[in-house]
């Protein structure tokens, strides 16, 4: 067997020969770092782009510790000023909702909703639509009117009769009677007079 493969068995007195050649093997580190260049460009080229790519990555991260500072300062301002977290919030809810409706999308979707208003208002269906309703809603109207006319003759014939009247006699009587029996004062009740009742005889006692 080879010394290679005598380096696998971990009870072989030649186990560490095979870390020893992998060791003594120089590698540049440069050339392991360096990817190979994107087709189409030249080392010059992708040069630029690596050192921009750099400085871009070390602009966000200022950027990020700039904008935590600033966030930092915002909710202190907030703390002393007594305003609460919902107010935060709310104030985020109106910016956004005002970014949304000065949006390009928003813009074009409420011009789009009004184009298609307009097709619908503007279509035959509709119309027809909307003279049937109107149609309807003036035979309702004329039909209820026409339904008070008749119960309001109804009534004035009913009152007009002549059952109604004598009805209405009776109780003007009856009304009469029992007002004038009470101004007075003996609630219409017939007297002993009137009743021809004649009084009891005086009895002397023996």
């Amino acid at each position: 067997m080879d010394s290679a493969g005598q380096d696998i068995n971990l009870n072989s007195p030649n186990k560490g020969l095979l870390s020893d050649i992998i060791t003594d093997v120089p590698v540049d580190t440069a050339v392991a770092a360096h990817t190979p260049a994107v087709e189409g460009l030249t080392e010059a080229e992708e040069e630029e782009l690596r050192a921009e790519l750099a400085k871009v990555e070390e602009e966000i991260v200022t950027l990020r510790q700039v904008l935590a500072a600033k966030e930092r300062h915002c909710g202190e301002l907030k703390r002393k000023l007594g305003l609460s977290a919902l107010d935060g919030l709310k104030q985020n809810l109106s910016k956004s909702w005002h970014d949304v409706q000065v949006s390009t999308a928003y813009t074009k979707t409420s011009e789009k909703l009004g184009e298609w208003n307009e097709k619908v208002t503007q279509s035959d269906l509709y119309k027809k639509t909307q003279e049937t309703l109107s149609q309807a809603g003036q035979k309702t109207s004329a039909a209820l009117s026409t339904m008070g006319s008749a119960i309001s003759r109804k009534l004035g014939d009913m009152r007009n009769s002549a059952t109604f009247k004598s009805f209405e006699d009776r109780v003007g009587t009856i009304k009469s009677k029992v007002v004038g029996g009470r101004e007075n004062g003996s609630d219409n009740f017939p007297s002993p007079a009137e009743s021809g009742d004649k009084p009891l005889p005086d009895r002397t006692p023996f």
